[in-house]
């Protein structure tokens, strides 16, 4: 699986297009099978009761609102481009994914690449398209519904191309280098190392690690809450909200710890070791 980073657009028409691999439309209805996945937010959006679904330039439009609602939204260096265009590759002799798998694979994708936090419904618009054999493409306005400006990751490629990596095992994917070159896998007994790191790994899982369950359990009573009238259901959902922004930063937390362990160490060479020098007798 293979990450590209796009450079920054002032629209999402050209980069809807390119995930498409054909012109916007008016015409043309993109279903659940081809937006795979989008912003949670979303939902509070609704169709006309005669429109089943919407078309490559209504999604485009939707992805362009945010322009249009705050118009003074600029980087920290003036920078309006706002449209975050990012796509991955499956190997070519790897196999397809299914919808539900291409959907995961988004979230996941979404997540570190900032454009999705846990808990905030109201951060970046965005949706997965998966309209080409082996692709899917991500668009986000990095203009937050209240005017905000998403500031990206400076080592957002980095965390797509570990994330990439994590997919593939965990999908069973074929990587991206394979082939006689490739060096054949070493077999050694776990270090000490390697099984603390394996468990930190499963506490941090995203798929089925229990602080993922608890995760998602508290986002889901945050949403419900949110929808009971009054400011108490309000604070609590915030609250909530809060809580699991928490757990997800420990979560990564504990990722990166488990990576730390099985980092090769190199060992320190004493400073009397580098400076001595054999002398003849």
């Amino acid at each position: 699986m293979i990450p590209r980073l796009h450079e920054r657009t002032h629209t999402p028409h050209d980069p809807l297009a390119e995930a498409l691999g054909r012109p916007v439309s008016p015409n043309e209805g993109l279903t659940q099978y081809t937006v795979v996945a989008h912003w949670p937010g979303l939902d509070y959006f609704t169709l006309d009761d005669e429109q089943k679904t919407w078309t490559s330039v209504q999604w485009a439009e939707h992805l362009e609102d945010p322009y249009l609602e705050h118009p003074f939204a600029a980087s920290p260096d003036d920078d309006r481009r706002a449209i975050l265009h990012l796509d991955v590759r499956l190997h070519p002799d790897g196999r397809e994914l299914t919808g539900p798998e291409w959907a995961e694979t988004a979230h996941r994708l979404a997540r570190v690449a900032g454009i999705e936090i846990p808990g905030k419904e109201h951060g970046c618009r965005w949706i997965a398209v998966q309209a080409q054999p082996g692709r899917l493409d991500l668009i986000a306005n990095l203009i937050h519904l209240d005017g905000a400006w998403h500031a990206s990751p400076t080592d957002i490629l980095r965390r797509l191309s570990d994330e990439a990596r994590r997919i593939e095992r965990d999908r069973h994917l074929l990587p991206v280098r394979t082939g006689s070159a490739a060096r054949p896998a070493i077999r050694t007994a776990p270090t000490a190392s390697a099984q603390f790191a394996s468990v930190l790994a499963q506490l941090a899982d995203e798929q089925a690690g229990p602080l993922a369950t608890v995760r998602g359990l508290v986002e889901h009573t945050a949403h419900r809450i949110a929808r009971q009238p009054g400011a108490a259901g309000t604070d609590t959902a915030h609250r909530l909200e809060l809580i699991a922004r928490r757990l997800h930063a420990i979560q990564q937390d504990l990722d990166s710890t488990a990576a730390q362990l099985v980092q090769p160490r190199v060992a320190a060479v004493p400073p009397a070791a580098r400076h001595t020098t054999h002398r003849s007798p």
